[in-house]
């Protein structure tokens, strides 16, 4: 089975993921960094020196290749944005929206330098973004849940509502 996580920067995406995997018995992987290893660049690098546009196509293409293999995958904030990445994801898995409030994206991102989009924006073009990406993330997305929750209790309604899901 291989789940990609999606929803809004600071929706608990990673933390949550390194959980669900570990209740799978699975491997885990975060879309970003997956990308900065293979590109030996910070994602602010590759923002400053090619572009989000040249960060997008590296996106499809992890989404790609993580999609061959069983794991939980942790997309970037705007991988599921992308109606392709969203088809290839769906296709070879199942896309889990982790939905959340923006104040409680904005108290965990808040500050974060290594976010390009939140040392570039104020908040009130963050929350703009937000509503902007939460249809889209709902629309593209298999399942939906909760998760203005503890990182262990949406692993496990995301654990459930998969093992529901499977037969």
């Amino acid at each position: 089975m291989t789940v990609f996580l999606c929803g809004f920067m600071g929706c608990g995406k990673s933390t949550v993921g390194r959980i669900l995997a570990n209740l799978l018995g699975i491997n885990f992987v975060d879309m970003d960094k997956y990308i900065e290893d293979k590109e030996n660049m910070t994602i602010a690098e590759i923002f400053e020196q090619k572009g989000e546009q040249y960060f997008r196509m590296l996106e499809t293409k992890a989404i790609e290749e993580l999609s061959q293999n069983q794991m939980i995958i942790a997309c970037g904030g705007g991988a599921m944005l992308n109606d392709k990445n969203a088809e290839i994801a769906n296709k070879n898995g199942m896309v889990v929206f982790l939905d959340v409030p923006f104040k409680t994206c904005y108290k965990r991102i808040s500050g974060d330098s290594k976010r390009p989009l939140v040392i570039n924006n104020t908040v009130e073009q963050l929350e703009d973004l937000y509503n902007k990406r939460y249809p889209i993330y709902k629309a593209n997305s298999s399942l939906s849940v909760n998760a203005d929750k503890t990182p262990n209790q949406i692993a496990d309604d995301i654990f459930k509502l998969l093992t529901n899901n499977r037969g």
